[in-house]
């Protein structure tokens, strides 16, 4: 066998291999095992399908971290495609933020979506594609669909999903793609959608690719229970073992700001000593400032090792 027919055969070989790798790799959602293995950072709780579960206190302590707090934790730690913005929003100035449940959506495309119907009907799923997503959802989550921006025969929702989406996940929706019934969803009280357009068609030109898988929202790849921070800016999509980090450092920054703001009003300091990294004299102000402080978001103790460990 000369050398030609042996990389041609090896080649043959490696290709059916990666596809069958392929395959089994894309099932409509991940395995527990699979999900672990990417999310591998999160040492926390998970839910039973093995999406992590970041704890609700700081789901609701995240709603007042600021965009430009979250992204500058989420860039030193190497994570530079979170943010991602141009966005409609179902309630402008609406805070939109929780655990992500992901799906993807492809144009149909007729024997495939046959087969994803009846890999649906095996695995006891009830009602079209459509449901299937809303049935896993449970209270915090936000469901973010990649539905690519198609606008002919494109959205997945309108009123009767959106009831049935916050009537599950008390929450909102993300989604890459256009959605209809605007007035009916700006009746439901509590219910943020994220979304690229409105359209007053209805669905029928997607199919189901995968659910809970990793799944793109414009520049931003989105996994299974990370947090997302929807504001006025955009949405910033955060790895849910920075959460915390992210949480407690906005807050160190919150107090911080709050500080200064409250020396400059009242001339103690210049605008140029606050800006600057703080000369011992203002850091001993700001730590009785703090003791004179009620209700502070989480221990002094707890602020105290934090400003022991920051670089900035």
């Amino acid at each position: 066998m000369n050398k030609k027919r042996i990389t041609t055969l090896f080649t043959a070989l490696l290709s059916l291999l990666l596809l069958t790798q392929f395959s089994l790799a894309m099932p409509l959602k991940m395995s527990k095992q699979e999900l672990i293995q990417y999310t591998h950072e999160w040492k926390g709780e998970r839910f039973p399908d093995g999406r992590p579960k970041v704890p609700d206190d700081i789901i609701e302590r995240m709603k007042s971290v600021n965009i430009e707090e979250a992204w500058s934790v989420l860039r030193n730690e190497g994570y530079d495609y979170q943010f991602e913005r141009g966005w409609k929003h179902v309630h402008p100035g609406a805070v939109l933020c929780g655990r992500a449940l992901t799906v993807t959506y492809m144009p149909l495309r007729k024997v495939m979506n046959e087969v994803t119907d009846e890999i649906g009907k095996d695995d006891g799923r009830i009602g079209g594609q459509v449901s299937w997503p809303i049935d896993m959802l449970v209270k915090g989550d936000v469901y973010v669909a990649d539905v690519y921006n198609r606008e002919h025969g494109g959205p997945i929702i309108g009123g009767n999903l959106a009831n049935a989406i916050y009537a599950k996940s008390g929450n909102g929706v993300l989604f890459n793609g256009e959605i209809r019934d605007l007035e009916q969803l700006e009746a439901i009280e509590g219910f943020n959608g994220f979304v690229r357009n409105w359209n007053p068609g209805y669905y029928w030109a997607s199919t189901i690719a995968g659910i809970n898988i990793p799944t793109n929202i414009g520049n931003t790849v989105v996994m299974p229970g990370d947090v997302i921070l929807g504001k006025r800016e955009g949405v910033i999509v955060i790895p849910p073992h920075l959460a915390q980090r992210i949480v407690e450092t906005a807050e160190i920054v919150q107090l911080r700001d709050a500080f200064g703001f409250a020396r400059l009003k009242a001339g103690v300091y210049t605008p140029g000593q606050i800006d600057a990294r703080w000369a011992d004299e203002i850091e001993k102000d700001f730590s009785g400032w703090l003791k004179s402080q009620g209700n502070l978001p989480m221990s002094l103790e707890r602020i105290e090792e934090l400003l022991k460990e920051r670089t900035w």
